[in-house]
């Protein structure tokens, strides 16, 4: 028997083979009767959309890709939450492919992506070379998120990490902490920007910085953590490279037998769920991930609808949120 087809559909529910492709795509667009209808004939009928068979027949692809960095962090996870959001809205779907924090891989993931040739990439903190990105975006509309580009095709959503990690400083500065060590984030996208604004905000406090190498990963704050005890010098106040890291400094800190906040203050960066579950609780830099991932996908749509040629960069201000792990040296008040 023949695979039912939108055609099928749309002469079993007595509407035409657009309409049912408004409901397919899940079109705010369609009264309730009439999906109503369009559904029931589909289930009565057997038929399920493919995604990549609708792009090929139309020769429109309703498909956006995603590249996320890292799937054990949540930041991505609340981005995608925004980009899914308005993908939704505009009849688009969403491919979601890793990383994982590799170049090699990262390439593999971007050659992957384009081969099911969507309408539009979205790239979650890459490391991919800068030579892959401008190839992908001489073939498709490219938006990066917390990276930066100079590529003309390529449109970018950050925050301003030299802002959030001077806030960050200030607000332990503030408590009465003067030996502040900040845990970069490496060789990862946006390490560059607050590694500076720490070091600026420290200097402009007469400050000494202190920069030690880490990565975006709980594995190696604790790594960081257990490097300066065996340094023997502690600071009494850590500002860590993103929330993950922060939570794995925190658990070495405690196992070392240091208590957070009373001897070490400890700041993340991005305000993740994590950041804010009660037993975590954490002092972190707010980036609003959620309309990150708006930012995001609107442009990658008005690229993908012809309506701009010319590059956004869209750079968001962050906020410092104070929770519990941040306290004046030595738990005084």
């Amino acid at each position: 028997m023949a695979r039912p087809t939108m055609e099928d559909v749309a002469k079993r529910a007595g509407v035409s083979r657009a309409l049912v492709s408004l409901v397919m795509r899940d079109s705010p667009k369609v009264s309730e009767q009439r999906r109503a209808a369009v559904l029931k004939a589909a289930e009565e009928l057997g038929y399920s959309p493919h995604a990549m068979a609708r792009s090929l027949a139309s020769r429109t692809s309703t498909v956006l890709g995603v590249m996320v960095s890292d799937l054990h962090n949540a930041f991505f996870a609340e981005v995608v939450d925004g980009l899914d959001a308005v993908a939704r809205e505009q009849g688009f779907d969403l491919i979601i492919n890793t990383g994982g924090r590799s170049p090699a891989r990262e390439r593999r993931a971007l050659d992957s992506l384009l081969s099911f040739r969507p309408a539009g990439l979205a790239l979650l903190s890459p490391v991919v070379p800068t030579a892959a990105i401008s190839n992908a975006a001489d073939h498709l509309p490219i938006v990066l998120v917390a990276r930066s580009s100079r590529v003309s095709g390529v449109d970018t959503v950050n925050d301003d990490g030299e802002q959030g990690a001077g806030l960050a400083v200030d607000h332990l500065v503030s408590l009465g902490h003067r030996d502040i060590v900040h845990l970069d984030g490496g060789e990862g996208s946006q390490a560059g920007p607050r590694r500076r604004g720490y070091v600026n905000a420290m200097t402009g406090h007469g400050l000494e910085p202190r920069v030690v190498g880490s990565e975006y990963t709980d594995a190696a704050g604790a790594k960081a953590i257990q490097e300066l005890h065996r340094g023997g010098r502690m600071p009494t106040a850590i500002i860590s490279c993103n929330d993950f890291n922060a939570v794995g400094a925190i658990s070495a800190l405690e196992e070392a037998g240091f208590r957070v906040p009373e001897d070490v203050s400890v700041v993340g960066y991005d305000n993740t769920s994590l950041a804010a579950l009660r037993h975590v609780s954490l002092t972190t830099v707010d980036q609003p991930r959620n309309e990150i991932g708006r930012l995001a996908a609107e442009a990658l749509l008005q690229r993908v609808r012809g309506e701009r040629t010319e590059p956004v960069r869209h750079l968001l201000h962050p906020k410092l949120v104070v929770r519990n792990t941040t306290a004046a040296p030595g738990g005084s008040s």
